[in-house]
């Protein structure tokens, strides 16, 4: 069951090909489109603004969205949005990547398949350009993205986009199991490296 609150008679919209995670959280103005991932402890929490999930995006775990009165956060169509980020009143172009614990300030714009790097803070009003790369505190332009990076980017959204699929299909709250099974199975996923593995070093 997800938890989805309304406010002021404002009630989140969840598309029914969308997984949100039951400890996820979605509060009041949010819209989350068809084939998105919303992870476990995600908060989007629009309770004054808009907060937009565009289809085929994901939100993965502990990330949080808010913005200020009247404004928007936005993930356009598949984005893709790290581990623990924090995205403020902040505008994910699509097919673009936010790192983990990367931190977006209100009106900061990634650009359409731009890469912020992980633990990078994007200060309020940056417009990251298209198929670029940003890192730092405060992160700064370090070099255009390679069509073997988008490439990769593009193949792990794809993951979660079955990933969202297979929890609709398969995901049950169960109890643990006291032993591993002499036969137990593994996932048969995608096979996808980390960027640095796929860049060769």
């Amino acid at each position: 069951m997800v938890r989805v609150y309304a406010i002021d008679g404002v009630i989140p919209v969840v598309d029914p090909e969308a997984f949100v995670h039951p400890t996820a959280v979605l509060i009041g103005d949010v819209i989350v489109g068809p084939g998105c991932y919303i992870g476990p402890c995600a908060s989007l929490r629009g309770d004054i603004g808009r907060i937009v999930i565009g289809a085929g995006a994901n939100v993965q775990d502990n990330c949080l969205m808010h913005c200020f009165p009247d404004a928007d956060c936005i993930v356009e169509e598949w984005g893709h949005i790290g581990h623990g980020a924090i995205l403020h009143g902040a505008t994910v172009r699509r097919h673009a990547l936010v790192g983990m614990n990367a931190v977006l300030m209100d009106g900061s714009v990634i650009g359409e398949a731009a890469f912020v790097a992980a633990l990078s803070f994007v200060s309020a009003g940056f417009e990251v350009p298209a198929r670029t790369l940003v890192a730092g505190v405060p992160a700064t332009v370090k070099r255009p993205l390679t069509d073997a990076e988008i490439a990769w980017k593009r193949r792990g959204t794809e993951e979660y986009q079955r990933i969202a699929k297979r929890s609709l299909a398969t995901m049950t709250e169960t109890e643990a199991l006291t032993a591993v099974e002499a036969d137990r199975p593994r996932f048969s996923v995608t096979p996808h490296q980390p960027l640095h593995k796929m860049r060769g070093r």
